[in-house]
């Protein structure tokens, strides 16, 4: 998996999160094309428990991939449905207000 946080003064956080074969591909489902890039998503791999520790202090999230969603949906997250699938990949966003 590969991590990111992105520090926003003012606005809190975002943690960006991606499983490490989806870094650099280009995903597309009809019209919409999704590239997960390093500087987005990060660059170093990183553990699960890292992601997961991640997560459980953001205030909000972007995550794609079939293994960091599982990870979100086990925590207790989000549910299965609140995911869109790009091709066959899971994505989904997290906002804690």
């Amino acid at each position: 998996m590969h991590l990111k946080v992105h520090r926003m003064p003012g606005a809190g956080e975002v943690v960006a999160a991606c499983d490490a074969e989806l870094l650099d591909a280009t995903l597309a489902h009809g019209d919409v094309e999704v590239c997960i890039t390093g500087g987005f998503y990060g660059t170093e791999r990183v553990t699960e428990e890292e992601v997961r520790e991640a997560l459980l202090c953001a205030a909000n999230a972007n995550i794609i991939g079939k293994r960091v969603v599982a990870l979100a949906i086990a925590m207790g997250l989000i549910a299965e449905e609140d995911c869109i699938m790009i091709g066959d990949v899971p994505h989904v966003q997290i906002f804690r207000v």
